[in-house]
């Protein structure tokens, strides 16, 4: 729970999220907001971006690899996200190649692109798919016991793009439920309540205020 104990805080509690993707990182600070914990990338922590090699072959391996290696180079802990986009007519692809669906330096106009020639065919019933996101939580203290959480979102896949906001494949992904809006098309509020990412907060939240009262049990430990 959070307590007036709790206000203050933000220098007690600093979290590496473990992503350089603007859009993710904007995202990730966003429904994070209301808590107590200082939000830093690894670039403000080690004066550059650590690459990390994201060879898993699931979004979960993926998450856990990199908040490993976060949390390993800075010994701060480390929040990172896997997420992306699984068609079914695909087969779940592009799935963990989302962000290089059409090739390795894809930009996100070339991987929608990809995926409307891949669904060119496809009418429109076949064209489910969910965004996926993992998030993992990994301490100095328990490296070796990561945490991890998980949030989806459904809907299909449209034959052109719609909308300005969002980044990826938000554009093409029209919402369940959203009277045929494309994620793209929703308000920053709207899509905060019911994406992927926001849905995979809500489930790492409990989590997150677990460490909170960890750390400060601890601090009031040290101050005696």
């Amino acid at each position: 729970m959070l307590c007036d104990e709790a206000e203050g805080m933000a220098d007690l509690v600093t979290i590496v999220l473990a992503s350089s993707n603007e859009g993710k990182l904007t995202e990730l600070r966003s429904l994070l907001a209301d808590l107590p914990f200082s939000l830093v990338t690894a670039a403000d922590v080690l004066g550059d971006k650590l690459a990390v090699a994201e060879d898993g072959d699931t979004f979960d391996a993926n998450a856990v690899i990199k908040a490993s290696a976060i949390c390993k180079a800075t010994g701060l802990v480390a929040l990172a996200d896997d997420s992306g986009l699984e068609v079914d007519a695909l087969g779940g692809r592009p799935g963990v190649r989302s962000a290089r669906f059409a090739h390795e330096r894809a930009t996100d106009a070339e991987n929608n692109a990809a995926l409307l020639r891949e669904l060119e065919e496809i009418d429109d019933d076949g064209r489910r798919a969910h965004f996926r996101c993992v998030l993992a939580l990994v301490t100095p203290w328990s490296f070796s016991q990561p945490r991890t959480v998980e949030g989806r979102v459904e809907g299909r896949i449209a034959r052109d793009p719609r909308g300005s906001g969002g980044f990826g494949y938000d554009p093409l992904f029209i919402v369940d439920g959203r009277d045929g809006l494309a994620m793209a098309e929703l308000s920053e509020d709207d899509k905060n309540s019911l994406s992927h990412r926001a849905r995979a907060v809500r489930a790492m939240r409990p989590l997150l205020l677990e460490l909170l009262e960890t750390q400060l049990s601890e601090a009031e430990r040290v101050a005696g």
